[in-house]
């Protein structure tokens, strides 16, 4: 009876440390990248609670009323203060400390006017979405894309 014997078979050390440098090189690119993305979801609640805000203003100004009238804010959230609409009709909202730290800022204009409370816009009212700090413009979902930005220094 002949015996066979049989070489276990498995990866080397350096196949192993291999492996490990390319998983721990992968991971060090990947984070910082799904940081951004949680960090720009969050912002967008933000943006989405304006939403409200931006209806409440163009009802108010096709009927020729107080900007800001009739606006009910939302409670703070975890990621989102509070949604304020100023006597001109300007949107603004921060976002907390874990969202990022965004001022956003929406701001009506019809025929490159501004909006004035008690007279009905002359076409459609266009939206501006601006920021605070121009650092944080990753964060802005594309829905705020049309971004003004201050500039850096």
């Amino acid at each position: 009876m002949k015996t066979m014997t049989q070489k276990q078979q498995g990866f080397t050390l350096i196949e192993l440390m291999i492996v490990v440098a390319i998983i721990g090189i992968l991971a060090a690119v990947a984070l910082p990248a799904y940081q951004d993305y949680t960090v720009k979801a969050r912002v967008s609640e933000c943006v989405n609670m304006m939403s409200s805000a931006k209806t409440t203003v163009a009802m108010n100004a096709s009927e020729g009323a107080t900007l800001n009238s009739g606006f009910n804010a939302n409670e703070e959230t975890d990621n989102c203060e509070a949604v304020a609409i100023s006597d001109a009709g300007v949107i603004s909202v921060d976002s907390t400390t874990k969202a990022g730290s965004v001022s956003l800022t929406m701001t009506p204009t019809s025929g490159d006017a501004a909006l004035e409370a008690g007279t009905p816009p002359s076409g459609a009212i266009e939206w501006t979405c601006s920021i605070g700090d121009a650092d944080n413009y990753k964060y802005v979902p594309s829905s705020c894309h049309n971004t003004t930005t201050p500039s850096k220094g």
